[in-house]
């Protein structure tokens, strides 16, 4: 019998669509398809892939108007921030798209006369996506466009909650007239896609998602000799020095902290600042956050969404109460957003002061719309504090002093560090992780890498 899932909106708690499972035949027949379509598609020329591409990217942001609501209804995005994830999409798309060419070149070793000498990169065959729900396109597309330009067939699970980003994705690929088989949307099981990462008829799965799902993953592929790219969320930190320019330090860090209900694997959920700047950091943080709407994302005026589900909210809820009773200080009163209703997917940001390390919210991924902010004395002080996780996604220090920041990002263990800026994907940087962030990379040319395998010539044409 064939299952099905229902996608419950985060807005209302209603069905808001629901679809059967892929099966055995539908599965077997779609590895079928994508291995032979892709042992011709490797044949295609480049160009040719990139107009394929580039197609499909211009058929999805021509959707736009329709796919803007269905974000807030599936995921909780406010509408007047949706559009954004498709400006993201795009960027990461024709970005790919367009280093394709120099990324996947052959390498060239110094000449040697008689012989023809160089490393090509040959596509791995078929590549599984499992996206996660709260960038559905964002996530996607780190490597579906770059898979497929490389030569690979893609077949996408997506998040159930997102099922019907999966779909769009799909219809983009028909309207570009993909070859058929190339690209496929499946909506599977944990079971049988666990049966499918084992089946060894898949050469890479690349998952965004939760450190136990990741660990299943990696369960699911021991012993299949296949790739895997795993990135699995952060409690990724921030550094605010003394030198900072703090409107701008308070002003990126509040949205970085709260931004999609705080639901990014690279969201600011904690806060160091120098000693002598802490007081007047967090009364500015605290008064920009008052400003937030929060409500029904289908609003223009709103500006937070609800999480993605009641009991998303509910960890939350409980992580910032377990704080609480151990001395921390909530500096947001949560009465002053009348649609938090206990219970309901809606949260209010909050603010935790008081907090240290041995709190669940400075250590355990909250992904939820709350931060807790440290004092500290010394740049050491930060480091050591920074550093005092079992993630390492990214991170952020802010100041005017370029030279302190590259040699305080030297001693930061994440894969990436930013100066004055957080919760930004540069597709031209590679997308990483360390620790229980994961493994692999997306993006920029090393994320070719991940999606082919090397190929030696050592041709002797002088005998």
């Amino acid at each position: 019998m064939t299952s099905t899932i229902q996608l419950i909106s985060p807005v209302d708690g209603r069905v808001y669509a629901e679809r059967r499972c892929a099966d055995a035949a539908q599965i077997d027949q779609a590895l079928a398809a994508a291995e032979a379509a892709q042992a011709q598609w490797k044949r295609r020329p480049l160009s040719e892939r990139a107009a394929f591409c580039s197609a499909a990217v211009d058929a999805m942001l021509a959707m736009k108007a329709d796919i803007v609501p269905e974000l807030a209804w599936q995921m909780g995005r406010p509408v007047r921030f949706g559009a954004g994830e498709l400006r993201g999409f795009e960027e990461r798309a024709r970005h790919m798209i367009a280093i394709a060419p120099e990324a996947l070149a052959a390498l060239e070793p110094t000449p040697v006369a008689g012989f023809r000498r160089c490393i090509k990169r040959e596509p791995l065959g078929t590549v599984l996506v499992v996206a996660p729900w709260n960038y559905p396109y964002l996530t996607a597309v780190n490597t579906i466009i770059p898979a497929l330009m490389a030569g690979n067939s893609v077949i996408l699970k997506h998040a159930s909650q997102t099922l019907l980003v999966g779909e769009r994705f799909a219809e983009v690929f028909r309207r570009a007239n993909l070859p058929e088989g190339l690209f496929q949307n499946l909506l599977l099981s944990h079971l049988h896609t666990a049966m499918i990462i084992a089946s060894g008829r898949v050469q890479q799965v690349n998952f965004t998602g939760s450190v136990e799902a990741g660990k299943t993953i990696e369960h699911a592929a021991v012993g299949g000799f296949l790739g895997v790219g795993l990135e699995l969320g952060g409690k990724d930190p921030a550094y605010v020095r003394a030198d900072a320019n703090l409107e701008h330090a308070v002003e990126n860090l509040v949205d970085g902290s709260f931004f999609n209900s705080g639901q990014s694997c690279c969201a600011v959920e904690r806060i160091y600042v120098d000693e002598k700047i802490y007081p007047a950091f967090v009364e500015r943080f605290v008064a920009l956050t008052r400003h937030y709407v929060l409500g029904n994302p289908l609003d223009e005026a709103t500006t937070l969404g609800p999480l993605v589900t009641p009991s998303a909210a509910e960890f939350v809820r409980s992580q910032i109460a377990e704080a609480l009773t151990q001395g921390a200080r909530a500096l947001i009163d949560p009465k002053d957003f009348p649609a938090d209703v206990p219970g309901s997917a809606y949260l209010a940001p909050q603010v935790l002061v008081d907090v240290t390390h041995q709190m669940s919210v400075m250590r355990e991924e909250s992904f939820g719309p709350v931060v807790g902010i440290m004092s500290v004395a010394s740049d050491d002080e930060a480091i050591a504090l920074m550093n005092d996780s079992e993630f390492g996604l990214s991170a952020s220090i802010w100041t005017q002093d370029l030279a302190a920041a590259e040699h305080l990002g030297n001693e930061i263990d994440t894969g990436t560090v930013f100066m004055n800026r957080c919760d930004y994907l540069d597709p031209a940087l590679a997308w990483t992780g360390v620790k229980n962030s994961g493994r692999g990379v997306t993006l920029s040319r090393l994320g070719y890498d991940n999606l082919t395998r090397a190929k030696s010539f050592h041709l002797r044409h002088e005998i």
